[in-house]
């Protein structure tokens, strides 16, 4: 069942091992250097048509992008401010939606890279984009969720972004590069997604051939029916229509086939809370917090159902949990669980 209109939409296409960790401050003045490296994407079609996007200068005379942005384009420019380069060539990961582009006489310092498997929820991440595809837009935010996939982990954001911000990028507070914006999906505050810096530095050190900048084949990992979507995005399509006895069997099939992975075993909590199944929604989240106790969504939603089942106590506890983790999300939820 083809679903993926109603599920994700990329920037682009819009028309344009602490257990605790406590974010830290962005510091956007310092920050603000990072702007000469982002850069904006003009992609041209066979057609005259234009593509807008966002890229990143990531080693000298290379900058990355999305491959949706490129996908259809004969030629692709890179613009700042007044100045204008031609990419000469293009290398293309199209599953994971990730282009390089080499611009040998392109003007402007490669970022910091680090890899994103280092960030923890709740860490403080900064999105820089060609939001709107005219001026340069930051959003500050913060690491909703991790996803493993394809080698690397895809970050979850609260960080903000629309059309002509695909190819931007995602940066920690130290300034180093975390991730690549692609996609969001609908309906959601904190559904923002970034392809993780760790397949950049991949195609860096072992990028396919380079060739002539041209149409792409293929579709990336979010697009196309959403069975063959990776499951965390199916799991997502299932939350938002609230199937929760498919939910459940999805969740309970992924941790037998990932056992040490905890977000699974937080969905089939999600589940099975959805299907007013407290006890078995309960013990779901520990299991996904006996893996990995930075789990910071199954501590918030235990807070939940505990308030819910009279256990201020217990709900208190589980939001402190979480206020340590995460002092925004923390607040937010310690003033909900006070409200009758």
């Amino acid at each position: 069942m083809a679903l993926k209109h109603a599920v994700v939409v990329a920037g682009a296409v819009l028309g344009m091992a602490a257990t605790a960790t406590v974010r830290a401050e962005i510091d956007r003045a310092s920050l603000i250097g990072l702007a000469p490296s982002v850069l904006k994407i003009e992609a041209v079609d066979a057609a005259g048509r234009f593509q807008l996007g966002s890229g990143v200068i990531v080693a000298p005379g290379k900058v990355v992008t999305n491959c949706h942005v490129t996908r259809n384009a004969k030629r692709v420019q890179v613009v700042k401010g007044g100045a204008r380069w031609a990419a000469s060539l293009q290398a293309a990961d199209m599953k994971r939606d990730l282009c390089v582009l080499q611009v040998p006489s392109i003007d402007g310092p490669p970022v910091p890279i680090a890899r994103a498997s280092s960030l923890k929820m709740g860490q403080s991440v900064l999105a820089i984009g060609y939001t709107g595809g005219v001026g340069l837009q930051l959003s500050e935010g913060g690491v909703v969720a991790l996803h493993r996939w394809s080698g690397g982990q895809i970050v979850q954001s609260s960080n903000w972004f629309s059309s002509g911000a695909s190819g931007g990028g995602l940066f920690n507070a130290d300034g180093a590069l975390v991730g690549i914006l692609t996609f969001r999906l609908r309906g959601g505050a904190n559904h923002y997604f970034a392809a993780p810096s760790d397949w950049v530095l991949g195609l860096l050190d072992n990028a396919p051939s380079y060739d002539a900048v041209a149409p792409l084949p293929g579709e990336s990992f979010w697009e196309g029916p959403l069975d063959n979507q990776p499951l965390f995005l199916q799991a997502a399509a299932l939350e938002q229509r609230q199937r929760w006895p498919a939910l459940a069997q999805l969740a309970e099939r992924w941790g037998l086939e990932d056992s040490g992975d905890a977000e699974p075993a937080y969905l089939l909590g999600v589940a099975r809370d959805g299907l007013q199944q407290a006890d078995a929604a309960i013990a779901a989240f520990k299991r996904s917090l006996d893996l990995d106790p930075t789990y910071g969504r199954s501590w918030a939603r235990l807070a939940q159902i505990y308030k819910r089942l009279g256990l201020p106590a217990e709900a208190r506890q589980a939001a402190a949990r979480l206020s340590a983790l995460d002092p925004t999300q923390g607040r937010e939820l310690a003033a909900e669980l006070e409200k009758p």
